[in-house]
């Protein structure tokens, strides 16, 4: 495992064709490698556009299972050729179950396993209970070759609990694949600020760096905002794309000197998990 990793945040416009989908991703990741990145995040559900604003049972036959999954194996052989991390966010089919999935593809083109996203939104744009079964992994991190990755997906990223988990877990740095833009219900309405802000909290608070990667482009009257960023341990946004940009944003972290200011700062000595019963209930009952 090596000290310094460079990470990168892909971001772009997806079309509703798979295979140009794919190959967009891929030219994106070849590049990212070019410029030195070993850890490459693309966005949430990339194969197409993002299909959970309505409640259409057709787009349950976009769903496969892990193993013989084409785009995963794709990226499997891309991984291996430019020994890279790819974490690869797809629609998941298991038995009857589906799931929001990201399998971690580790540089070399191993599969380390898969992270099934927990917290699941259901909102006017946002449908996603109609599809998807909260996952049932738990947390995970991935040791992988440049760094131990804690993933959460998408809305996973505005719960607190997931990422201190993730970092207690050993996570050395936060990936959160995204797709988030226009509410449909109030066009006014505008997340982005508070969307970087709450995983900014992650950042400081569990003194570790948070990578984000959002698509753009109006699919079906909804409107996704990109600001794609790359946070690092004391919350400072060291790169960002903006609102219609397409392209990579990348930067190098020491890992070594990250975990040295974690345990000086004193957040994870100081802990008291005796006093936080009460965060395992539903009502704040104990």
């Amino acid at each position: 495992m090596t000290q310094n990793t460079t990470v990168a945040a892909i971001q772009t416009a997806f079309s509703e064709d798979r295979s140009t989908n794919i190959t967009r991703i891929s030219h994106l990741v070849r590049e990212a490698a070019g410029k030195g990145a070993q850890i490459i995040l693309p966005p949430e559900l990339f194969e197409g556009h993002y299909f959970c604003r309505e409640e259409r049972e057709q787009f349950f036959n976009n769903a496969h299972p892990l193993e013989g999954h084409p785009t995963i194996a794709h990226f499997q052989q891309l991984a291996e050729e430019l020994n890279v991390v790819v974490p690869v966010s797809f629609f998941e089919k298991t038995g009857p179950a589906y799931y929001n999935s990201v399998a971690i593809i580790d540089a070399g083109g191993s599969v380390l396993g898969v992270y099934r996203k927990s917290h699941i939104p259901d909102g006017p744009g946002y449908e996603e209970k109609f599809y998807f079964r909260p996952g049932n992994t738990g947390f995970r991190v991935w040791t992988t070759r440049f760094g131990r990755l804690g993933v959460g997906i998408c809305w996973d990223q505005w719960f607190p609990e997931c990422a201190r988990s993730m970092v207690l877990m050993g996570a050395e740095l936060l990936l959160y694949p995204t797709a988030i833009g226009t509410e449909p219900q109030d066009l006014t309405l505008d997340t982005k600020d508070p969307w970087q802000r709450v995983m900014i909290g992650h950042a400081v608070a569990n003194t570790v760096p948070v990578v984000a990667a959002n698509r753009v482009g109006c699919e079906g009257g909804q409107t996704f905002y990109g600001h794609s960023f790359i946070a690092n341990h004391r919350g400072d946004k060291v790169a960002e794309l903006g609102r219609v940009d397409e392209g990579i944003i990348y930067t190098t972290f020491n890992l070594a000197e990250i975990a040295l200011s974690r345990a000086s700062f004193g957040l994870f000595r100081d802990r008291r998990p005796e006093l936080y019963s009460t965060l395992t209930t539903a009502d704040g009952t104990t």
